[in-house]
């Protein structure tokens, strides 16, 4: 099952075990239990501290794997075969499992282990979703940290009876004892301030005692990353407040446009970013938006929690996000058949029939990846020709189960209350009404800035919600600067996003020292 490679890594990985662990597999005559099984086997022959079990409990689903500490009675189960981007997943659950220590900060550990009730999560997941494993991951340190709580990854598109049963239609989904918990992407600290009323407290108490940065970067991914690094390369007192690290690239499937990489992936982009981020004392507040910024002594930044940071100066890269439709039964059937990432929700509609809006790069993209899974594929662009490179549009008309429309206006998505089952348009040349019946719906219509929140503040914006920068990444707001896609510059790209990052930051530095008389570089 694993390569030379990978067993040699992992050996070594797995020296890092300091107590038996258990692999408990339940399976079947089928091709995925065979799989599992030699998975299980070849992870056992790499520890003298890994065992396998074989059939344990016969009513657990199967195939299926139970990591299992048999010092500490810990349970992390994966509900499928945990490769593609969940082996990540399953390696951690073993080191953590192990006694191997993870990397959650005193209070949150604290938290953690303070849970005095039994807690099961399930999470529903596709393989080739970029988003699942931070949540897979968040989750299993939940369990490795504490008897009480335990967590099952479930492969969505293996267990294809549950998720009907359950109307899953968008991936991570996520369960709390029977009950749906949440769904997207969802951070360990998110998790805790859901379980655990007073973590969200000791949060905003946490914040509100941290003194002045000298440049607080808003905004995790590309931009917000370079920012942090240029900042703190100088000397500064930074600090990074974000919903997620890594934003929007943490979402994209293949990255071959990053030079000197030939080719990538966005997790892997995102941890390599935010591990730099971590060689300088950089402070990342993850998990927390903010509301508001206002001038007074020092620039305050209000967070959605209540909690506030002062600052002697900011770069802002919010980025931004899927634009949507807006139509009527978009908003209703988000996550029950409306998506936005086809990697991660295309395994839901194995067999079915989906419409992709769009038909620029990402939606001929989308469309040609869904073609592979989905019975048939229907592309409707709004304007007389697709924006597509060529070599796409050539790749998508040579699929048999890829129909394009051009001229399309979308008027409507149809459901039954439970799930989407249809799409309206209207031929816009003719003015001829069409319906299709399909299963899903792909929306891949380009991005909007996450500015919103900046309305009714100093900071300038354009009619599309952009932030007015100038060449130095400056606002006209004094010691605000601003960075990526959430601004005026051309063409979002992560490339360019990365320097607009260090711009920012540099003219930050800049500021500091002639308006503030901030310390100088290091």
């Amino acid at each position: 099952m694993l390569d030379a490679q990978i067993k040699g890594q992992l050996k070594e990985h797995f020296e890092n075990i300091k107590s038996p662990i258990e692999l408990r597999v339940a399976l079947d005559n089928s091709k995925k239990s065979n799989e599992l099984n030699s998975l299980a086997q070849d992870l056992a022959s790499l520890s003298n501290e890994i065992s396998v079990v074989e059939n344990y409990d016969m009513n657990a689903r199967r195939p299926s794997l139970v990591v299992s500490s048999t010092d500490a009675n810990t349970q992390i189960s994966f509900a499928g075969v945990p490769m593609g981007h969940e082996f990540t997943s399953l390696v951690l659950a073993l080191l953590h499992s192990g006694g191997h220590e993870t990397k959650l900060d005193a209070d949150e550990l604290e938290t953690i282990c303070g849970i005095d009730t039994p807690l099961n999560f399930e999470v529903y997941v596709s393989l080739s979703c970029q988003t699942c494993p931070q949540v897979v991951q968040a989750l299993n340190v939940l369990a490795a940290s504490n008897p009480l709580i335990t967590t099952t990854m479930i492969d969505g598109a293996l267990f294809q009876e549950e998720v009907e049963q359950r109307n899953i239609m968008a991936v991570p989904s996520v369960y709390l004892n029977g009950e749906l918990f949440s769904q997207g992407a969802v951070g360990l600290s998110d998790i805790l301030k859901k379980i655990d009323s007073n973590s969200a407290q000791k949060s905003v108490e946490k914040i509100n005692k941290k003194a002045p940065f000298d440049v607080l970067v808003i905004g995790g991914g590309p931009a917000g990353a370079s920012a942090a690094v240029y900042s703190a390369r100088k000397g500064l007192n930074t600090g990074v407040v974000a919903e997620r690290f890594g934003g929007q690239v943490a979402d994209t499937m293949s990255i071959e446009n990053f030079i000197s990489v030939q080719e990538t992936e966005g997790p892997k982009l995102v941890s390599q970013l935010e591990q730099h981020v971590k060689q300088y004392d950089v402070d990342v507040m993850d998990g927390n938006r903010v509301a508001k910024i206002a001038r007074n002594e020092f620039l305050d930044i209000e967070l959605e929690n209540g909690a506030t940071l002062q600052a002697k100066s900011i770069v802002i890269s919010t980025g931004a996000r899927w634009r949507n439709v807006n139509v009527p039964g978009e908003q209703e059937y988000k996550g029950r058949g409306v998506a936005y990432c086809p990697h991660c929700d295309g395994p839901l509609f194995k067999g079915k029939a989906v419409a992709v809006i769009g038909g620029g790069n990402s939606g001929i993209e989308a469309a040609i990846d869904l073609a592979n899974i989905v019975e048939h594929v229907t592309v409707l662009e709004f304007a007389n020709e697709l924006k597509a490179d060529q070599v796409l549009i050539d790749k998508a008309n040579s699929l048999p189960n890829i129909t394009i429309h051009t001229n399309a206006q979308t008027t409507e998505i149809n459901g039954d209350s439970n799930k989407v089952t249809g799409l309206n348009y209207r031929d816009r040349n003719t003015d001829e009404a069409h319906s299709l019946n399909i299963a899903g719906v792909f929306v891949q219509i380009g991005l909007v800035p996450n500015s919103e929140w900046l309305k009714g503040s100093e900071v300038n914006l354009t009619q599309f919600g952009e932030i007015e920068i100038d060449n130095k990444g400056s606002t006209n707001m004094p010691g605000v600067f601003a960075a990526g896609d959430v601004t005026t510059a051309p063409y979002k790209q992560i490339v360019i996003a990365l320097g607009s990052g260090a711009t920012a930051s540099l003219g930050a530095f800049e500021y500091l020292i002639r308006e503030e008389g901030t310390a100088t570089a290091a």
